[in-house]
């Protein structure tokens, strides 16, 4: 072997390569190409470094000492190199986060986003306001109820035909998800004595489901029992009430009906608030809406509360919460009161 041969095959002088790490060092910018760096110099597999001991054997044995010296060195050299990086890289990031965390306090303040109150609660936070100045208070009841204060207690003995059109939820054997707030009433009049005047806002439960009924909607029914309380008190009771919700130009119709728990009955209707009582779709072309249903407590009802219905009489009303919210607001469809849709709360 010539002496051009010998020293093509010699391995490459490590203190060489210190200043070839150092070029490549000063090139990198960011952390991945430190990452490149540190695994092309130290890498277990193909590294620089890792090549330089392998190649251990191809050197002459005179040379050995000083060339392991040499790669020692380095191997020094390029790991103090990478710290040396890896912390102006740190500095850098440091730096950067903190210019981008920054509050620039020339710029106008940031509106938090804040969340809105569902249109259903809206109008029974309304209904409870106007009937507070008409001298009404709040009483809330369970949600599961007794068959007794749900149907029993309001005249619905259990072979009334009234009881199939409430569309029921049956649990345990004599109890049902109340189709309506209607059992307050009776909780009421069962612990006080009149003069009553109260409204029982809450959520109820019925069988049905379509554009204008919901298996869970919410109701708020009122009662009023004193002595000398009249239909004409129950008339100017709605139409205050009813003018106070919608508008103050709001038509109020009464028609016959009947309640198995109020005698006589009446269906309230308002103007469609759609069309102004011109007639459209919603109302069916009438120019009226049906909102509620009320009446004169029946007798009997008062009896099973151990109150005299010769002395005391009551009327009292009731109507559902998303129908009038769906009037109020313009809602087309029952279904989208409960779609948690913020598009509808941002709008109203």
């Amino acid at each position: 072997m010539t002496p051009e041969e010998a020293s093509a095959q010699r391995p490459a002088d490590p203190g060489a390569l210190a200043g070839r790490f150092e070029e490549e060092a000063a090139a990198v910018g960011d952390r991945g190409g430190w990452d490149e760096l540190r695994i092309r110099w130290m890498g277990r597999k193909q590294g620089i470094v890792r090549g330089l001991l392998a190649n251990m054997k191809d050197v002459p044995p005179q040379e050995r000492r000083d060339y392991g010296q040499a790669v020692n060195r380095l191997k020094t050299a390029v790991e103090e190199g990478l710290e040396r990086l890896e912390g102006e890289l740190e500095e850098r990031e440091r730096a950067v986060a903190q210019r981008s965390a920054a509050v620039d306090v020339t710029l106008p303040g940031r509106r938090p986003a804040v969340g809105a109150v569902h249109p259903t609660n809206l109008v029974i936070r309304d209904m409870a306001q106007i009937f507070a100045e008409l001298g009404f208070s709040v009483a809330e009841g369970p949600e599961v109820e007794s068959d007794y204060h749900n149907f029993t207690a309001l005249n619905m003995p259990p072979d009334h035909p009234a009881r199939d059109t409430q569309d029921t939820f049956f649990l345990d054997p004599g109890r049902v998800l109340r189709t309506h707030t209607s059992p307050v009433q009776i909780r009421t009049m069962e612990a006080r004595r009149p003069p009553i005047k109260i409204i029982c806002p809450g959520r109820v439960y019925r069988n049905d489901n379509d554009l204008r009924h919901s298996p869970m909607f919410h109701q708020v029914e009122g009662l009023a029992v004193a002595e000398g309380i009249t239909f004409a008190d129950l008339k100017g009771t709605l139409e205050a009430f009813l003018k106070r919700l919608f508008h103050p130009d709001t038509g109020v119709r009464l028609r016959p009906s009947y309640f198995p728990f109020t005698e006589p009955s009446a269906e309230v209707d308002v103007t469609c608030p759609f069309c102004d009582g011109a007639g459209c779709a919603t109302c069916s072309g009438s120019g009226w809406l049906e909102i509620l249903g009320a009446g004169m407590v029946n007798p009997r009802v008062l009896e099973m509360c151990d109150i005299d219905p010769r002395r005391y009489s009551g009327f009292a009303f009731g109507m559902g919460v998303d129908r009038v919210a769906m009037s109020r607001y313009g809602v087309p469809n029952i279904r989208m009161l409960f779609d948690n849709d913020e598009r509808l709360l941002r709008q109203i």
